[in-house]
């Protein structure tokens, strides 16, 4: 079984390559990418995981 952390590290190596290949195309881009990508973690830290018994 995977593991919540390694889904998470795959996430973030995911997310650095598609920054890195951006990167290269438009550096401004990928900073406005970089900005968004990390609001939207930032949130879902916050979140947390789903509670038992929630509907979805």
């Amino acid at each position: 079984m995977v593991t919540r952390l390694v889904l998470h590290v795959l996430e973030v190596v995911f997310v650095l390559a598609l920054l890195l290949g951006v990167g290269l195309w438009s550096v401004p881009a990928a900073l406005v990418l970089a900005g968004v990508l990390g609001v939207v973690a930032v949130e879902r830290t916050l979140a947390g995981p789903p509670r038992k018994g929630a509907r979805p």
